[in-house]
């Protein structure tokens, strides 16, 4: 078993949880957490072995992946948060288990790809996005921001989880999971919606934390402070990234992305 616990957060996700599961079996702990789900969230956790953890938010900081960090007792050492809406490949899972293999890892966390899954078909060119999931517990935190009164809610929001100490190694793992963040219309464009909102207020306040990776925070800094975005993020995705190359399907994902923007700019103008 890789010595790690796989730690989920959920809210009514009965339908996607159960592909999210079955790919978390070599891990030593696969957890649950979550947010007062009204559907089958629950069963299905229970029915593929994985531990139902409950959480009730209070309304402060640490908000939900903290609170996982700061109140869940385990025997790992090493967490790998992943969305119900995300799959880890069979070469992801490999990658893990190799890093471990022969002791703990030599960096401090690392950054997973996500691969955008369009229309049931995963992506091979294009955009992906890239978290820091892997990581050591006692070696991250994941910064207190400004936002309590932003429509983010109970989830921390777009930024990375800060090294404890100054000298962390962080690293970059070769392989990804699927990302099926699009599967349902209306409920992704409530979601970018709000996370809009959320962005806007951010941007308005000065109160993003910085990314732990220098070259990563220099280039958001440019980016925030360009006019045009939606454009720019189009270009980006479609263009520099390569999404033409897949089709109708790069199209909607730059065309979402372009959207997106677009929908910040209307935010930060309310």
């Amino acid at each position: 078993m890789i010595p790690v616990a796989a730690l989920i957060v959920t809210k009514n996700e009965e339908a996607a949880l159960p592909r999210c599961l079955a790919a978390l079996r070599d891990f030593a702990a696969v957890v649950v957490v979550d947010s007062g789900s009204t559907d089958g969230t629950e069963a299905v956790t229970r029915a593929a072995g994985a531990q139902y953890v409950s959480y009730e938010w209070d309304g402060r900081y640490p908000k939900k992946r903290q609170w996982c960090l700061d109140h869940w007792q385990c025997n790992s050492d090493w967490v790998f948060f992943i969305d119900a809406d995300e799959v880890a490949t069979p070469a992801l899972v490999q990658e893990i288990a190799a890093l471990f293999a022969q002791g703990p890892p030599p960096c401090a966390g690392y950054f997973v790809r996500g691969r955008y899954v369009v229309d049931g078909v995963p992506l091979r060119h294009g955009l992906m996005n890239n978290k820091l999931v892997l990581f050591n517990r006692h070696g991250f935190a994941y910064p207190v921001v400004n936002d309590l009164d932003l429509p983010m809610g109970e989830m921390e929001g777009h930024y990375q989880p800060q090294p404890v100490r100054a000298d962390a190694r962080i690293g970059q793992l070769n392989h990804e999971v699927l990302h099926y963040a699009g599967d349902d219309r209306a409920a992704w464009i409530a979601r970018h919606e709000r996370y809009a909102r959320w962005e806007a207020g951010m941007n308005k306040r000065k109160a993003w934390p910085a990314d732990p990776v220098p070259a990563r925070e220099f280039m958001k800094h440019i980016f925030r402070a360009l006019p045009v975005r939606g454009a720019i993020a189009f270009l980006h995705a479609y263009i520099i990234k390569g999404g033409i190359k897949n089709g109708p399907a790069g199209w909607r994902q730059a065309c979402d992305r372009f959207i997106y923007y677009r929908m910040i700019s209307r935010a930060m103008r309310d």
